[in-house]
């Protein structure tokens, strides 16, 4: 079979294209430090790449949210730990001056300023917020949850954010949960509870859960501001029965205190392992990316010194092949 000039010509050309494409392909590795520049180097690599880039996207939006909800529970516990201090020093007050002997009536007047400044205190810390938020306001977080008579204005919302795929957490508590307790009470004290205490504690049968579900018989619905209102009010009055009457409820909220923490330090944990799993998971996808992108650039270089030489041999030998004449210098 007879090889024509054109032939010749074009099989030149084909070669010299594919060593010059091949021989910038390694150049742009050489720049880019990728083997991957485009979806057509490796399509079955790139959608891999743009799936794990989207899990990183998706993974870097759950630490932001779990670091949220970390600074807003540690918070909520610095706030819980000063309520318990209050509730604590009140006890103190209480067991101070529960006794005629060992108190007289112009002490009781002077410690119950004290107690007002706890009270104070305590309103204070339970409109206590980070940000635009206050803390214990549930989804009502946008105004203060208690009012400077002591009620509780906020809801029973527990805000719920997605730390990590399908997975939610609580970053709050509402108020309720911390400022209210049930304490047994016998049913025989009823009536002489309800005359020395007031209307700041109501028994079950006539009062509602702070979610305004009924309190189980025999419990007694205590709330921390009212306690340190009636507080205030007997040594005031000097009712030495009803400031003894203080210490068993102060101990009830004090232990209610110390389980709302603890709930708080698991979900705080929880948040912990989370973020550290996210970020052992990054890591990994970063490795996985590196592999399937990144060059080995010892192998680029010395594939490229290489498609040089292959090059210039492939247009030195192109002149031996085509020899020119005038027919090439008239087309």
């Amino acid at each position: 079979m007879r090889v024509t000039e054109n032939a010749n010509y074009n099989t030149m050309l084909e070669n010299i294209h594919r060593g010059k494409s091949k021989l910038e392909d390694l150049q742009t590795q050489s720049a880019t430090l990728k083997k991957m520049n485009r979806p057509s180097d490796d399509p079955v690599g790139a959608a891999k790449v743009l799936e794990v880039r989207t899990d990183k996207v998706n993974n870097e939006q759950f630490q932001m949210n779990a670091k949220l909800a970390n600074s807003f529970l540690l918070n909520t516990d610095h706030a819980v730990e000063d309520l318990s201090e209050i509730v604590v020093r009140a006890k103190e007050i209480a067991v101070g001056q529960a006794s005629g002997a060992s108190s007289t009536k112009e002490s009781r007047r002077g410690v119950a300023e004290e107690v007002n400044q706890l009270y104070q205190r305590a309103i204070s810390t339970a409109n206590r917020r980070i940000g635009d938020r206050y803390l214990f306001g549930g989804y009502k977080n946008q105004t203060s949850p208690v009012s400077a008579e002591g009620r509780y204005m906020g809801d029973d919302g527990e805000i719920m954010i997605e730390v990590a795929k399908e997975v939610y957490l609580g970053m709050n508590v509402p108020g309720h949960q911390v400022f209210n307790t049930n304490v047994k009470a016998s049913l025989d004290q009823r009536n002489l509870q309800q005359n020395q205490q007031g209307p700041a504690r109501t028994l079950a049968s006539e009062a509602e859960g702070p979610e305004g579900e009924p309190v189980p018989m025999g419990a007694q619905n205590v709330n921390l501001f009212q306690e340190l209102n009636a507080l205030k009010i007997a040594l005031n009055t000097g009712d030495l029965d009803a400031i003894r009457g203080t210490l068993e409820r102060f101990d009830e909220m004090h232990g209610q205190l110390i389980s709302v923490r603890s709930k708080i330090s698991a979900r705080v944990n929880s948040l912990d392992g989370t973020l550290s799993a996210m970020e052992r998971h990054n890591l990994t996808n970063a490795q996985l990316t590196s592999q399937i992108e990144d060059a080995d650039m010892a192998q680029v270089m010395s594939d490229l010194a290489k498609q040089e030489t292959v090059y210039r041999n492939s247009l030195a030998s192109s002149r031996h092949l085509v020899q020119p004449t005038l027919l090439d210098f008239l087309k």
